[in-house]
């Protein structure tokens, strides 16, 4: 069944997504990732331990470590493509937090969008995505769920 889509003149249309998915992550070499989409949180954000700066040069790198599903190794990150933000907590608590620019895969739309590195291991879903990267591409239909996952199996060269 087809959703309907909203169309502002000249724009894409926007995506019907669920509640949750499972997202890939090109750039880190992650996939089928259970997400929660958020739309009370503004960014979105990963996963991740092991969160620190390392001496490079004359400046620093952030390495951090991506926490698969259970069994699964974790695996190391470094760059120099990052920045320190001030990012609300789910308490409204105001923290500090670094973030990094990576693209996301969903509904078949690969998509650069910001994500602050946080420990969710306490959490459900190891990735959260945010109003800052759903907007004006996306509506939330709280009633279904793995919307983007089911296109992807039935659609498996796109």
């Amino acid at each position: 069944m087809k959703r309907p889509t909203k169309t502002v003149a000249g724009k894409r249309p926007k995506q019907v997504i669920g509640f949750a998915d499972r997202l890939d992550f090109p750039d880190l070499g992650w996939t089928d990732v259970e997400a929660k989409i958020d739309t009370g949180a503004y960014t979105s954000a990963l996963h991740c331990t092991d969160v620190k700066l390392v001496p490079h040069g004359d400046g620093f790198r952030l390495r951090f470590s991506l926490v698969g599903e259970r069994g699964q190794k974790k695996k190391q990150f470094v760059t120099d493509l990052f920045q320190y933000k001030t990012i609300k907590n789910s308490f409204g608590q105001s923290e500090k937090r670094f973030v990094i620019k990576t693209r996301v895969l969903i509904m078949g739309r690969l998509i650069r969008a910001e994500f602050s590195l946080a420990n969710r291991g306490t959490m459900r879903f190891p990735v959260l995505l945010g109003r800052k990267l759903l907007r004006n591409k996306f509506v939330v239909d709280v009633s279904l769920q793995n919307v983007s996952y089911q296109m992807k199996q039935q659609n498996p060269a796109s």
